[in-house]
């Protein structure tokens, strides 16, 4: 067979073309490595960032004097009244029962749903009220947002009792709790949202403070 055959042409070129794939797999496979270690060290870094986030949130109605736990990751998902499960924060001194942090859903606000948080010590007293997620008319029912507002700070100190039930409502409808000027209804939700909160505090507070499945598991 002489040198111009095309099956000994052939041969020639396989093994370049095996160092070829052999270089690929080896470039695929370092990509893979990276892009898994840069996943990891993300996913890490998101991780932080919402366990960061979810603390400062809690802390805006939970005085970090109050527990010495960690709050943000002694959870239970609870149905606190909007049909579906939501976040509940345990939190704890000393290994006792101190506070609760429960997300709270209105329906009823003026254009959508409003989504609080709602703190309430172990006697069942508000120590404070946060609207984290709303949709309401911005300059008007948007103002239930206002962090530090004499609508928020009336609930701090309130418990189921306190005032009675019957009382539980803004004022026009014959309630303790001033409205927001210009929304009502926004107002009215919110107040409702805090009630159905203390309400729900003071019914299901054993089953609040119970010992999740994963911390009574055996090692």
């Amino acid at each position: 067979m002489n040198a111009g055959d095309p099956e000994r042409r052939l041969e020639r070129h396989e093994p370049a073309g095996a160092r070829t794939v052999t270089g690929l797999g080896a470039v695929l496979i370092l990509v893979v490595l990276i892009v898994g270690v840069a996943w990891h060290y993300t996913r890490q870094q998101i991780a932080e960032n919402v366990d960061r986030r979810t603390l400062e949130d809690i802390s805006t109605v939970l005085p970090p004097d109050r527990y010495d736990n960690q709050p943000h990751r002694d959870v239970v998902q609870l149905d606190t009244g909007s049909g579906q499960p939501v976040a509940v924060y345990r939190a704890r001194r000393n290994g006792a029962p101190a506070a609760a942090v429960l997300t709270i859903v209105a329906p009823d606000g003026y254009i959508g749903p409003i989504r609080l948080l709602v703190g309430i010590a172990a006697d069942g007293r508000v120590l404070g009220v946060r609207v984290m997620a709303q949709v309401e008319t911005p300059g008007i029912g948007g103002a239930i947002a206002a962090a530090h507002s004499p609508f928020m700070a009336a609930f701090v100190a309130r418990s189921f009792d306190d005032p009675p039930p019957e009382y539980w409502s803004v004022r026009s409808d014959g309630g303790q709790f001033d409205a927001i000027a210009g929304a009502t209804v926004s107002s009215r939700a919110v107040v409702g949202g805090v009630k159905r909160a203390v309400e729900y505090f003071a019914s299901h507070q054993d089953e609040i403070f119970a010992p999740r499945r994963e911390d009574q598991a055996t090692p």
